[in-house]
């Protein structure tokens, strides 16, 4: 009988490694990044600094893992978004199908804002790759709906898309949950407002 004992301690170590990562992202998301430490995330996540240590050498470890995370779920919502059929799709079915995995990717993942905003994180390093290639994917999306369209009227048409996004998420996120589907129809009216007159 093969020694399965490897094996289980390698998947008891990423379960803690993934625990570790989980208590970090509600500590930075209540502390910010500067104010939080490894003692909390090691209390918040039910173990000794020391057991922390055993998987990350320090905060910034943690925070470049977390980062690792959250840019593998921010690539498979923009996935989930930008599919072969986004368009050919009515623009308010279009909007609808951009907005939702990226807003839920935000609600389900609140410290990664919490991070993008602080300079001294990985988060903020990859910022501009992660917006260069959502603006790829909207330029994409446009040419293949408005090939006629000028390359430059595209990339200004999918820039402003991107920050009329980016102004209303805050709202979005910061709605109560009894207010949230009303303010995600507003953002989302907000984008179909702007883009309808551009790609019908």
């Amino acid at each position: 009988m093969p020694d399965t004992t490897p094996r289980k301690r390698q998947a008891r170590g990423e379960r803690r490694a993934a625990s570790i990562l989980d208590a970090a992202a509600e500590v930075f998301t209540e502390a910010g990044y500067e104010r939080a430490t490894t003692n909390a995330i090691a209390a918040r996540a039910g173990i000794s600094p020391g057991s922390l240590y055993q998987f990350f050498a320090n905060k910034q470890a943690i925070a470049e893992a977390l980062s690792e995370r959250h840019i593998a779920a921010l690539r498979a919502a923009h996935a989930a978004a930008f599919t072969d059929e986004a368009s050919t799709l009515p623009v308010p079915q279009l909007v609808r199908q951009l907005a939702r995995p990226i807003v839920e990717f935000n609600l389900a993942n609140p410290s990664f804002q919490t991070l993008l905003a602080d300079t001294g994180t990985p988060h903020a390093s990859a910022k501009q790759p992660l917006h260069d290639a959502l603006l790829a994917r909207l330029d994409a999306l446009f040419a293949a709906r408005c090939a006629d369209a000028p390359a430059a009227e595209r990339h200004r048409h999918a820039r402003v898309a991107v920050q009329l996004f980016t102004a209303m998420l805050p709202l979005v996120l910061a709605a109560t949950e009894a207010e949230r589907p009303a303010m995600i129809t507003e953002l989302e009216a907000v984008l179909v407002g702007y883009l309808q007159p551009l790609l019908d």
